[in-house]
């Protein structure tokens, strides 16, 4: 790709950011010493204290460039980000955190946080980025999946062991890696909001509309549905096949290039 190229992609990718930012009703930038407290705060509120890193590890990863960013609305911070970068299996960003309070789910603030986190990395010659998420949490499938258009890599059964955090309890910790190709086609289709393909598949996967409302009230439920979820992937994945998320926002397993446009 060349260096023209490159700063078209960029370009876009900001003006991208930046309307995400205004349909959200936020601005986001590079967070600045000034606003680790903030940051602190709400990876404290989301996860429960202590169980993210300390002001010390974040001002060091601010200090080295890393992405950790804020959205801040009526001068307030109401979402942040934190990314790092990773080489192994090639030089990517890892964004590794993201948080948002809770009366501005839903509204585009992780989205926002999300396309800026992007261009950032765009801007530093960055064309991949990576992280986990909980393949049973139906709309996190579908914002990795379909809104921003990022792959399933990997499956990675209980990855971080027992967590204990406000979110997780005491449920075991599967994730699917997934790898978001910052300047592909079919990330840009994504952003500019086309719908994927219908995905060709034999292998389902139905997803509870609010699992982590099933794993707060009944957890034996909840262990059922990880159990199943788990013996399901493995499988379809053992086969080479690729979790898509489909119009009933269920999984579908399928062996269809990941560019399929039709």
């Amino acid at each position: 790709m060349t260096a023209h190229t490159m700063a078209v992609i960029t370009a876009e990718a900001f003006r991208l950011a930046d309307a995400a930012a205004r349909a959200a009703g936020v601005t986001v930038r590079s967070a600045d010493p000034s606003d680790i407290s903030g940051v602190l705060g709400l990876f404290d509120r989301t996860w429960g204290a202590g169980r993210g890193p300390d002001r010390s590890m974040l001002l060091a990863l601010d200090y080295a460039g890393n992405t950790i960013l804020v959205a801040l609305g009526d001068g307030r911070p109401v979402g942040a980000a934190l990314g790092f970068l990773g080489w192994s299996g090639g030089l990517h960003l890892h964004s590794h955190m993201a948080a948002v309070v809770p009366w501005r789910r839903s509204h585009g603030v992780g989205y926002a946080l999300k396309l800026f986190q992007r261009a950032v990395c765009l801007e530093q010659g960055i064309t991949e980025m990576r992280w986990t998420f909980d393949p049973l949490i139906r709309r996190n499938a579908h914002f990795n999946l379909v809104k921003l258009g990022a792959e399933v890599s990997l499956f990675l059964p209980d990855f971080y062991g027992r967590l204990g955090d406000l979110i997780s309890g005491s449920d075991q910790s599967d994730r699917f890696e997934v790898r978001w190709r910052l300047d592909s086609e079919r990330v840009r289709r994504a952003l500019l909001g086309h719908r994927p393909p219908p995905w060709s598949g034999l292998d389902h996967l139905p997803l509870a509309v609010d699992f982590e409302e099933v794993r707060a009230a009944q957890p034996e439920e909840a262990s059922r549905l990880r159990a199943e979820s788990r013996r399901v992937i493995t499988g379809a994945m053992a086969q080479e096949l690729r979790p898509e998320v489909d119009d009933d926002n269920n999984y579908v397993f399928t062996a269809d290039a990941a560019e399929r446009v039709s």
